[in-house]
């Protein structure tokens, strides 16, 4: 899964106005067996999305054409349940890039936020507020700018501050996960190491 570089995303959203939604809902524990990070995005949802014969269920809101976008919008406590990375795989790849909620499962948030996917945490008010603006208008723009860690929807003159780590956020801002942040200051680690090696030396 190539993962790009998050700086400001400006877009329409999806809205899943459910609670408690967990990582067997986000991707169902038969599709688990691929090794690979890509084609997860297919089965996202999939139980919801369609019916056990395979037909789309076109009252689920990732079926419903008014809405679009690389933004979904989930009520209170998104991605609980197990620690499955898959979850995060398949919301990646089906094209998300960022989730909103008032709340996600730490797990969730943290592996959301090692490959590539922003959670943003809105108020509980902010979030029940701007579903309801989104269903009343489902090409609601919204903004998001990880530099500045402002959460933006202009429509409803909102502009709020949301909360990242420092490292994960620039992580998301050069387009790297740990493994890759790493190599590129491996030379840096070395040097640090040497240098510890040597100054033990010299005082023992």
């Amino acid at each position: 899964m190539t993962k790009v570089r998050f700086d400001i995303l400006t877009s329409t959203c999806i809205p899943l106005p459910l609670e408690n939604v967990d990582t067997d809902q986000i991707i169902p524990a038969r599709f688990l067996s691929a090794t690979s990070r890509e084609g997860f995005g297919e089965n996202l949802f999939r139980d919801w999305r369609f019916d056990k014969t395979g037909v789309k269920n076109m009252d689920f809101t990732l079926n419903n054409s008014e809405y679009n976008g690389k933004i979904l919008v989930s009520g209170k406590n998104f991605g609980c349940g197990s620690s499955r990375e898959h979850a995060v795989w398949a919301i990646y790849d089906y094209g998300f890039r960022a989730v909103v909620s008032s709340f996600f499962g730490d797990i969730f948030k943290n592996n959301a936020l090692n490959n590539g996917l922003l959670p943003v945490v809105i108020s509980e008010k902010l979030l029940a507020d701007l579903l309801a603006c989104v269903k009343e208008t489902p090409k609601t723009m919204l903004k998001i700018d990880l530099q500045q860690q402002l959460f933006m929807v202009p429509a409803m003159g909102v502009s709020v501050v949301f909360d990242i780590n420092s490292y994960k956020k620039e992580c998301l801002l050069i387009g790297l996960d740990d493994i890759d942040y790493l190599l590129g200051i491996q030379k840096h680690i070395t040097d640090h190491e040497i240098k510890t090696g040597s100054d033990e030396d010299r005082n023992n």
